[in-house]
């Protein structure tokens, strides 16, 4: 076979590995493009079973109730009985409670503020597993971004891989990997892949691989 035969050979079975690769990561769900998209959006809180309220009527101390939402989205109120609590927002209850006191008090004024919002304890969290000092499952708070959670997590254990950590977000496609290079945030300041956390995120690092080089 002639030089430029060979050439051409080369060059096409380069092509093959390179088209195998590609697909590859397309199959694994990795994104190595660009950084997670936020999806999330802040929306006013929706009561669920478990909530703890504090119900305050002014200039009625005998009204004020702290409550819980019972099972079947409940709550008992003085003079009112039940009322449906699960799936209104604190702002929709406390009208709802001020409308039907207004046939015995004359304007009343209602507040209700969730005290403690068991209902949603793990659907607004963030989670780091794998090769950190300590796997954490901490609420998310807005602006979170992956060092807080590597932080919340103790950092990473002398076993993690930190450059070959992933970021796994859910997305309406499935959950979607990007890589995170966690040894280049904390150890040259190389905060580029130091994403924004949101709801649901989950933080992994795996162990080091003596076939890679890291031990």
């Amino acid at each position: 076979m002639s030089v430029s035969g060979c050439k051409r050979s080369l060059l096409g079975a380069l092509g093959m590995v390179c088209a195998l690769v590609l697909v590859g990561c397309a199959s694994s769900g990795v994104n190595e493009g660009q950084g997670p998209e936020i999806t999330y959006k802040r929306q006013a809180y929706v009561i669920g079973i478990g909530d703890q309220l504090r119900v305050d009527v002014w200039r009625n101390q005998e009204l004020t109730r702290d409550l819980v939402v019972r099972p079947d989205g409940l709550i008992t109120m003085p003079l009112m009985g039940d009322m449906q609590a699960e799936g209104e927002t604190p702002e929709e209850l406390a009208a709802a409670i001020s409308n039907e006191l207004g046939v015995i008090i004359i304007s009343p004024e209602v507040s209700v503020t969730v005290t403690n919002p068991v209902s949603v304890a793990y659907q607004y969290r963030v989670r780091a597993m794998g090769q950190v000092n300590e796997a954490v499952s901490i609420a998310f708070v807005d602006g979170m971004t992956v060092v807080d959670l590597v932080l919340a997590a103790g950092g990473i254990s002398p076993f993690g891989a930190g450059n070959r950590a992933v970021l796994n977000r859910e997305t309406p496609d499935g959950y979607v990997e990007y890589p995170v290079r966690l040894d280049d945030i904390l150890n040259k300041g190389d905060i580029r892949t130091n994403y924004p956390l949101q709801p649901s995120d989950i933080l992994t690092v795996p162990e080091k691989s003596v076939f890679r080089g890291e031990l």
